[in-house]
């Protein structure tokens, strides 16, 4: 209900002449409010009000009754994509079987729990010798690979040094008879660890499955043919003897000067530093596409790239030449040659075309 406040003057307020601003009546008819009236507000909320609890109780039993409507068989599964090898954990799981080789070979007597942190089950193993008797350097994981979900198998190469036990009769020498102490011998020797992988709070764990297995040195691979010709001598008059002369000296020894000079626009390499070596000197060219020995003095038309295998010997701070190979791509501006990239391995011929062979005539 809308009361209305007005404003009455009384008669004597009217013949004094003024007015008294405190006077005021109250008018408490019935109003109307935007159009509505206060009965069809409440009617109006009233219908709102079980329309929503109709809806809310009708709503269930509407999905299950469209549920038991739909016919059986109209369900499209949502294709799965196939789940990736995962290479999650391989790098924790090398370093975590480096970790183990090295306990395992310098373990001894007592050394259970030790190797136990690796592999619970190494608790109950009998170890037997003193610690320390065999140890094991420069251990490198030299193969990783996934044999099931959450199991690597890592082999982790070492250098072992065993000190041998001294025996009741020591070795004699063949000329003298006099005894002779033996020299601990190094070898290099290979060990296979099966690592299971998991994820704990967030982070992942590591679990060696067994002891380590001694295993034979991965098999060396027949080298595949490179797209260089074969080693051509380095002839000072050769522009290419002279663009590679310069870049390496800069790049390995003190007389550096400025590398960017012999670089081609937008290359980017960075001397080393401080230098190692003394002095360079180029001994041969294995040079793209060229199969023979002659003599080269011109250089092509700008923008022709071509691609080098430098032989070269640098002198170190003890005057002894070591021998160091680069592969670099040349580039040809202005009628020199320019360095373009240092390339992180020698090119591999391009594969060959498979040769049809004759169809056989009746």
């Amino acid at each position: 209900m809308k009361t209305l406040l007005t404003r009455r003057r009384s008669d004597e307020a009217v013949q004094a002449g003024h007015e008294d601003p405190q006077d005021w009546d109250i008018d408490s008819r019935p109003g109307h409010v935007g159009g509505w009236s206060t009965g069809a507000q409440a009617n109006t909320s009233t219908v709102l009000r079980w329309t929503v609890w109709s809806l809310l109780l009708l709503g269930p039993l509407l999905a299950g009754a469209a549920l038991l409507s739909a016919p059986a068989g109209t369900t499209t599964p949502v294709p799965q994509a196939p789940a990736a090898p995962s290479t999650a954990g391989s790098q924790g799981s090398a370093g975590f079987a480096s970790l183990f080789v090295d306990a395992y070979l310098r373990a001894g007597e007592g050394d259970q729990e030790e190797l136990a942190a690796f592999y619970p089950a190494a608790s109950d193993i009998r170890l037997e010798g003193k610690p320390d008797q065999r140890t094991g350097k420069e251990l490198t994981v030299v193969r990783l690979r996934q044999t099931d979900p959450g199991i690597w198998s890592v082999t982790v190469a070492a250098r072992v040094t065993e000190t041998p036990q001294p025996s009741a009769a020591p070795a004699r020498t063949p000329s003298s008879g006099a005894p002779q102490d033996e020299e601990p011998g190094e070898r290099l020797r290979y060990f296979q660890v099966p690592v299971a992988t998991a994820t704990t709070k967030g982070a992942g764990g590591y679990v060696a499955l067994s002891m380590p297995a001694e295993v034979a040195a991965p098999p060396r691979i027949k080298a595949p043919e490179l797209l260089y010709g074969p080693p051509r001598p380095a002839v000072p008059s050769d522009p290419r003897t002279q663009a590679v002369t310069e870049f390496l000296s800069a790049y390995l020894t003190e007389r550096s000067g400025d590398i960017d000079r012999y670089l081609a626009p937008g290359a980017r390499i960075t001397p080393i530093i401080p230098a190692p070596y003394k002095g360079i000197a180029i001994d041969h060219l294995s040079v793209e596409g060229e199969q023979g020995n002659e003599t080269t003095t011109s250089v092509p038309a700008d923008g022709t790239r071509q691609r080098l295998l430098v032989h070269l010997r640098a002198t170190g701070v003890d005057e002894v030449r070591r021998p160091l190979a680069y592969a670099l791509t040349l580039t040809a501006r202005a009628g020199r040659w320019e360095i373009a990239e240092l390339d992180g391995a020698p090119a591999p011929a391009p594969p060959t075309a498979p040769t049809a062979s004759a169809s056989p005539t009746a």
